[in-house]
């Protein structure tokens, strides 16, 4: 056993579902540590929840494409006589446009923050997830389980983090260790705007969530050890159509809502 106290670790906790996750781990009793580059945003965060009466979270400003980041990490956690017992990577962003014209220096930042960081910090701290018997919440998107013309790589970033959370489950089941992919569909957030993408083309309200919801299901789904949690009874229903549908079909139509995506974000 480790004399280190177990504490949740949440990427992207400055803004959308990282804040929703996070006040909702502080909720069910987890003491937290914030990751994101907005070091102000996390400090007001962390006041919020120790208003709550919980142990203030852990504060950590740091950019999660530089090399070596799950490292300074650990350390930065250790040096506060604390160690990974959840990890839930939150962060990433999306780009719309083609993908031929969209700028490639961005996109392959987009896959070193989705997919290489997510990985890495995936991977870095299954010794202390096992002794805590903890777990690993990586958050993908309804875009995980279809193509994405308009917006090819970040689909395909989405679709490898619930292929590698599925098989990472597996191979830590025995060990103890949850592996859960959140899959949500529009989320009113930054992300958004991030993306390029006007709030009121989003989606069709039937399809979208508050992070709220998405991080009430997040969390439930992996403490109940959940593989693939998709919040929304509509939003499942869909993904379990678009795995019937010719994909020829699932192309056409996507890339007709993508092409009325970018105009009206180009008005």
């Amino acid at each position: 056993m480790s004399d280190l106290r177990p504490i949740t670790l949440i990427t992207g906790a400055s803004a959308g579902i990282g804040v929703a996750l996070a006040r909702e781990f502080a909720r069910h009793g987890h003491d937290l540590a914030l990751v994101a580059r907005r070091e102000d945003r996390l400090n007001d965060l962390a006041d919020e929840i120790a208003a709550t009466g919980r142990p203030r979270p852990l504060v950590i400003k740091a950019d999660l494409a530089q090399a070596g980041i799950a490292r300074r990490l650990a350390e930065a956690l250790a040096a506060q006589g604390a160690e990974v017992q959840y990890v839930v990577n939150n962060a990433g962003f999306g780009l719309v446009g083609l993908a031929a014209s969209r700028d490639r220096n961005e996109q392959l930042s987009m896959i070193d923050l989705n997919v290489r960081a997510l990985t890495e910090l995936s991977l870095a701290f299954v010794e202390s997830l096992a002794r805590h018997r903890g777990g690993i919440l990586n958050v993908g998107s309804m875009a995980a389980f279809m193509p994405g013309p308009g917006m090819a790589v970040y689909y395909a970033t989405k679709a490898f983090v619930v292929s590698f959370s599925q098989a990472l489950s597996s191979e830590l089941k025995p060990r103890g260790i949850r592996v859960t992919a959140l899959c949500p569909g529009p989320v009113p957030t930054e992300f958004a705007e991030r993306a390029g993408v006007k709030t009121s083309s989003l989606a069709p309200p039937i399809l979208t969530q508050s992070p709220e919801v998405v991080a009430e299901q997040g969390y439930a789904g992996l403490m109940a050890g959940q593989r693939v949690v998709i919040p929304g009874f509509v939003n499942r229903l869909v993904i379990g159509l678009v795995r019937f549908l010719p994909r020829g079909l699932v192309l056409a139509a996507l890339d007709k809502r993508q092409t009325r995506r970018r105009s009206a974000t180009a008005s």
